[in-house]
């Protein structure tokens, strides 16, 4: 099999376990991370590339004949990455711009939703000049009440309410402005009780998919599911209640209608899909759609995966998965995040990080780091760095993951210590 030279695009943690999962196929090539991160240097080469400027993109990928771009995050995937690089000498590893909708609009991926009968929560979309409506609409709802901004808004655009005064006024806020364009159409949705877990799929676009290891992650910054929403402070996986009747329900009840509704719909899909899921009585429904990984989910998905990726993500983005295998470990996994002090708020940047050469039990995943010109690696994000642990069991990997995590130290770091506990029923 011909060498691919491949191009991962992102900076966080997510794209730190993609980089350290590809480079350790024996199909890779010339192998480049734009722009990378503190540590993603050592799995291929960190290039100073935004992966918005498309332009600049297409320059090196000329000049490095480049053969596979796989997409990290989300943003070029919605503005329209696979179709720049369409009829051009290059496959990428993502949907459309219209597939990408499915993540870019909640409005748009709720009416998917509907019009092929996936279970979801009911819903309705409402403008500025629909706002008494929606009103109307809050007010045939029980608490607490879940408002998203219609947009993308970095992870930040939901918010979920007890009080129906409070609600709203938070829908005046959003339709205001309060996440900009993103939040010009609200989704307001019934609330579901359940626990939720992250299922993900790669499809090629002609109907072949392969589930890759189902995950749950935290995404409150204190313990016990308290204060506010960040990127991610953990992530376990498998998860105990998605045993093989519930995943059964998963393929038979979403993923397959979803597939074969984007193709019903003349959609180009050739990459990820993320399936927000959540268990109400054991019956699977969908929160959300994403259209790529999920960050931290993807810190213990990878480790879990045994079969090289990137010739399945290569297959996937040519449109032929076929029945190529997908091995996954029974090993359980756990990550674990360290944030900065003040995070999801305001933090500082620049504290020095040491300790990373003494973890020998687990892998360090990279987020928001960087390495000065001395060579010193440092805090440059929130969301500083993950450590993710192999073992037979959850508890198992836990002990792991906490053990390696108190070898770890930068200024103000912080972590939550009951990652998992809810999916082993143990009170924090």
């Amino acid at each position: 099999m011909a060498r691919l030279n491949t191009l991962l695009l992102g900076s966080g943690g997510r794209e730190s376990a993609l980089a350290w999962k590809l480079s350790q196929s024996p199909v890779m090539g010339d192998f480049y991370i734009a722009p990378g991160n503190g540590g993603t240097g050592s799995y291929g080469h960190n290039v100073l590339l935004s992966p918005m400027d498309f332009e600049a993109i297409e320059r090196f990928v000329e000049m490095r004949h480049i053969d596979l771009i796989v997409v990290g995050n989300e943003d070029p995937l919605v503005a329209g990455i696979y179709d720049y690089f369409k009829g051009k000498n290059v496959l990428v590893a993502g949907p459309s711009k219209a597939g990408a909708e499915l993540e870019g609009s909640k409005d748009f991926a709720k009416r998917f939703m509907m019009k092929y009968s996936i279970p979801t929560a009911r819903y309705q979309s409402f403008t500025a000049d629909t706002i008494d409506e929606g009103y109307k609409f809050l007010e045939t709802l029980r608490p607490p009440y879940v408002l998203k901004a219609d947009g993308l808004a970095a992870g930040k655009g939901v918010l979920i309410i007890d009080d129906i005064s409070q609600a709203c006024a938070s829908l005046e806020s959003m339709l205001g402005g309060m996440f900009g364009k993103s939040s010009s159409t609200v989704v307001i949705e019934e609330f579901l009780k359940g626990m939720e877990c992250s299922v993900f799929v790669l499809t090629d676009g002609t109907g072949n998919y392969r589930v890759l290891p189902v995950a749950k992650d935290y995404k409150r910054v204190g313990e016990g599911d308290t204060g506010l929403n960040t990127g991610g402070m953990g992530a376990v996986s498998p998860v105990p209640f998605a045993d093989e009747a519930f995943m059964q329900k998963v393929e038979e009840r979403i993923i397959r209608p979803t597939i074969a509704g984007l193709i019903a719909e003349n959609i180009t899909y050739c990459g990820f899909i993320f399936f927000g899921l959540i268990n109400v009585d054991s019956d699977p429904m969908v929160i959300e759609y994403n259209v790529r990984m999920g960050d931290p989910e993807t810190e213990v998905v990878m480790p879990r995966i045994v079969s090289d990726l990137l010739p399945l993500l290569e297959a996937a983005a040519k449109g032929n998965l076929g029945d190529m295998p997908l091995e996954i470990k029974s090993e359980a996994a756990v990550t674990v995040m360290a944030v900065s002090a003040g995070y999801p708020g305001k933090y500082a940047k620049g504290k020095e990080i040491t300790g990373c050469n003494a973890v020998e039990d687990s892998i360090l995943f990279h987020a928001g780091t960087s390495l000065t010109e001395s060579g010193e690696l440092v805090t440059a994000g929130g969301r500083v760095i993950s450590v993710t642990s192999l073992g037979k069991s959850i508890p198992e990997a836990l002990e792991k993951s906490y053990c390696s995590m108190d070898k770890i130290n930068f200024e103000g770091k912080n972590f939550r210590r009951d990652i998992g506990k809810d999916v082993l029923n143990i009170k924090c």
